[in-house]
This record gives structure tokens, sequence and C-alpha cells, in this order.
């Protein structure tokens, strides 16, 4: 765990409890509604964007306030209680922020429509005043010369900020690191968060923020946000730019993604983020595929007479369809489907993707992984590493998670075997792009339904120790497909009560489509509740 974090939770640990009740009574102040009678008293868990920004109309609440109660949580719960672990670095300028923009309130009102709002970043992403590590002891004093196009995008819009969160190592796998150990999961603390946005999974479900963004390479943010009851979406490749952003281009593989509490709060922060950056040459693919808004698709009545296909066929090459847990995430979304009906949707069961699993086997990396690698560190002047060969040369290289340190020793394939393998791989990524689309086409389908996540989360003791199980029950569909954008939803929990989701998959940028189905399932359901494990703070 970094330093700082801890340095700056002790310096403020005699006045935590002191501005916490002073700000649950400014909280409960009251105002007018639109009854003519008292506000409801502002409460920070589970708290939306719309909320917090009723409270900072209405003078219950200022955003320096917000911050500080997040804090506390973090304190409480991350570092202390149950130990979540989710947060590598706070932002030490988070209460600084917080002020300047009370200060803009006063005098103008809101600066754009993330004003005040807290968001906690996987630790892939660059942002000034905070080292990016990867999770990694190697990085752990790497701060980049310049923010990510999304974290600028971000602060324009008037986010704060709040902290960076753990991830699996250097963005891979589920959530265990050299620097910070592993991030439980609150709803069952023996178990993984997932991975690899791991800590903004873990840290939104236990509202220590408002909304986070992820980072998704396969089914990085749609693992974690089923595992911890979110709503998360992997949008079309070259919506949201990744330039600061370590894995992106020129690979095209990963993408960012909003991760948050419910479906509004999702698309709220997806209109933020979109957008073209010359810097990745990807989001050219995505001028004129921006709608005005994300917000305008938001219909409760979205799925009647939606036409809804269900796919049934396990995709993950680890999965075991026989196991006891699979067979609970099955129950999960079998009644997932009853829902959707229930809701208006036309079922369309089952939908057959001709030789899916043939396909999905034939992934394989390519020669991207190095360029985007040299680019990611050459936008500092002094990066720590030039290539990957560098890495094994660094002090700490031996104290790196033993399956990050494989994946840096792993001998180089032959050449001429790695080009075939991965045009093997291209080729069938656009085969199957043409079977899942004509699927659609030929059953007039708005979207594929499937399980978000096809098992259970993973036993820690399971993932740091061999043979070091991860990404267990990710399906590969999506992220074997970059340019379909898919969006998981709370769908219920198991009889021992860990979450499961249902995840909508739709045509090339049509995200608009996915959140008005998302949407009306969530406010036909509302299957979402927070971990028992952090409970509101005593007043």
């Amino acid at each position: 765990m970094q330093k700082n974090l801890n340095t700056l939770f002790r310096s403020r640990f005699l006045k935590s409890f002191l501005l916490l009740s002073f700000s649950s009574l400014m909280l409960f102040s009251c105002g007018s509604d639109s009854n003519g009678g008292q506000n409801r008293p502002f409460e920070l868990l589970e708290a939306t964007i719309a909320d917090i920004h009723d409270a900072y109309s209405s003078g219950q609440l200022t955003s320096r306030q917000l911050v500080q109660l997040y804090l506390d949580r973090i304190e409480a719960y991350d570092q202390n209680g149950p130990m979540i672990n989710s947060i590598i670095t706070v932002n030490p300028k988070a209460l600084e922020e917080a002020d300047q923009l009370d200060t803009t309130f006063q005098s103008s009102g809101f600066v754009g429509p993330l004003h005040g709002i807290p968001i906690i970043l996987k630790d892939q992403i660059d942002a000034r005043d905070m080292p990016t590590t990867l999770g990694s002891i190697v990085l752990k004093d790497y701060y980049p010369d310049h923010e990510a196009f999304a974290v600028v995008k971000l602060r324009e819009a008037g986010a704060i900020i709040l902290a960076k969160a753990t991830l699996g190592a250097w963005g891979g796998g589920d959530t265990h690191g050299s620097l910070f150990g592993s991030t439980r999961n609150p709803y069952d603390l023996e178990r993984t968060v997932g991975g690899s946005s791991g800590g903004p999974g873990g840290s939104i479900t236990a509202n220590f923020a408002t909304v986070a963004v992820g980072q998704e390479g396969y089914a990085s943010i749609r693992r974690p946000s089923t595992w911890n009851a979110l709503v998360g979406m992997r949008p079309t490749a070259g919506l949201v730019s990744r330039s600061g952003v370590y894995g992106g281009w020129p690979s095209i593989n990963g993408s960012l993604g909003p991760m948050a509490r419910t479906v509004t709060d999702l698309a709220t922060l997806l209109e933020v983020l979109v957008g073209y950056d010359p810097e990745d040459p990807l989001t050219a693919r995505g001028v004129g595929h921006v709608p005005d808004s994300y917000t305008e698709f938001l219909d409760k009545d979205g799925l009647k007479g939606a036409r809804i296909g269900v796919l049934h066929e396990s995709m993950n090459r680890n999965s075991e369809p026989d196991s006891e847990d699979f067979q609970k995430v099955t129950e999960i979304f079998e009644r997932a489907v009853g829902e959707l009906k229930a809701a208006g949707a036309v079922i369309v069961d089952p939908v057959v993707i001709p030789d899916l699993k043939e396909l999905l086997a034939t992934r394989a990396n390519g020669p991207d992984g190095d360029e985007s690698f040299k680019r990611y560190f050459g936008r500092s002047a002094n990066p720590p590493f030039n290539t990957r060969e560098d890495v094994l040369l660094a002090p700490d290289f031996d104290k790196l998670f033993p399956t990050r340190k494989r994946a840096f020793t792993r001998p180089p394939r032959d050449p001429g075997e790695a080009e075939s393998r991965h045009y093997q791989y291209l080729m069938a990524r656009d085969e199957l792009m043409t079977r899942v689309l004509k699927v659609m086409a030929d059953h007039q389908l708005d979207a594929i339904v499937h399980k978000s996540i096809e098992h259970q989360p993973t036993l820690i003791k399971d993932g740091v120790n061999p043979p070091y199980v991860s990404s267990k029950g990710a399906p590969d569909l999506n992220t074997f497909l970059v340019f379909v954008p898919t969006i998981t939803v709370p769908a219920g929990f198991s009889s021992d009560q860990l979450p499961a989701g249902i995840s909508f998959l739709g045509r090339p940028y049509d995200e608009g489509t996915l959140i008005k189905l998302a949407y009306s399932y969530e406010q036909a359901t509302l299957h979402r509740r927070p971990p028992d494990s952090t409970p509101p703070l005593p007043e």
C-alpha cells in the first residue's frame, strides 16, 4: 500500500470523526421540495449523481463535505474493519479541488454534469499528483508527466478524482498485485472482486465514491462489475480515448468504460468520456456515432416490444458447467430471462452462433503490445522503462506477483508462428463479427443477452496459490468482438448471497439501445443492494 495513503489518513485521523459529525448535522438541514415539505435528508450510502446535485442545490451538502465523507468511509473500511484493500492512492489535493468547486458553485453554479462528483480511477489511467503503479511494486514511484485524455474530460465536467484503485497487476487477471496484495470482495471477504478493474468494482460497491472508470481488455470491466453488483459497460472500441492509459494505441483491444451503481449514472459518465482524441487514432472511428445524449435513452418501458435473443452456450474455456456455482449462476440467469419477458420483451430463446467456441479459441496476442508499451511510457520525459525487457532489470522484479513475473520471463514465440496465429485470430474475429450480426439480423434482435460471468467470485486463496485461478467464467465474446458494446446489470443474488449479472450485447456504436434496455430491466427488478460489510458509518 502506498505510504502517502497512510500518511494522509494519519494526519486526518483525529479530526475525521469531528468532521463527520459536523457534516452529518449539515446534511440534515432543511429546505423546500416540490411537495412543499422538507427535503429528505441526504444519504451517502448509494447516493447517485442526481442525489448529490440535489443536495448541493438545496444547500444540504458541499463538495468538501462529500469528499470528506467518502474519505472517512475509505479509512474505516478499506484499510480497517473488513479491509477491502481497494485503494492504492488518495488524491492529496481532493479537498482542495472540492473547495475550488464550492467557490465556483457559489458564484456561477454547476461547472458541468459531474460537478463535485468524486470519481475513482483504475490505477492504469494517468492523473496528476498521483503515481500510476499498475499495482506493481516496480512502478510505485512513477508519476507520469501528463494526464490521460479521459481524465482531462472528467475534470472539465467538474469531477473530482478522489483516488486510484487496485487492479490485476499490469492490468491483467483478478485483483492481486505485488504493491498491495489482494482486494477483498465486500459481499464475501474470502473472495476476489474480480479483475482486472477490481479496485474500482470493490470501491464503488462499498460506496467509497460515486462512480468509477475502469479499463477492459478481457472482461476486465464486466467481471468486477458483475461480482460487485454494479452496472458496467465496455463501449464500442473508438468511443473513448485511451491516451495516457497503459495498454492503449496501437492496440485496439483495451477500452475505458464507466462503472456505477445505477444505469443512469453510467449513462451520465459515458456522455463525458466519449470523444475524438488525435493521440488515440482509434477514436476517429467513433466520430459521427455519438448521440446528443445517452441519458435520453433512459426509458422504463424500454423492454416493451424489444426483441431479445438468449445465448446459453458457455463461452469461457475455463468454465465448469457441471459445478455447483456454475449452476447457481445459471438459475439466476434463467430467472432474469423470465424478468425480461415479464417487462414486455419478446424473447427469442435460444439463439445459436455457429462455431462460437471454435472461433473464440483462436484468440492470440499480436505484435502491437510492445509498441503500445513504448508509446505509453514515451509520454513521459523520464520513463521508468522503455521496453518490456527493461522491466526484468528492475531491482524489485523478483517481488512481482508470480503470474506477472511469468508473463515477463516467458520465452517469445517463433516470429513466424506468432504472426500466423495472430492472423488466424484476426480472420476469426471478422468471421465471428459477421455471424453475430447475422444472427441479430435474422431474428430482428435489439440485443443478445448472456450470463455476465459464468461462475461465482473466486476464492482469494485459489488466486494467490498455484495454479493461480484467474478470470474464471468470463465470457470472451465481447472481448473478442471489440467493435460491439456490452453492458452488464445486476441480476440478483444466489442463495449464498453472491451477486450475478446479465449482459446485453448490441450492434456497433449502439450504446443507446443497450442503455435503454438495461435501464428498463434495472427499474423493473431493482436487484442492486449494498454489501453488509460496509454499512453507513455511525453519525
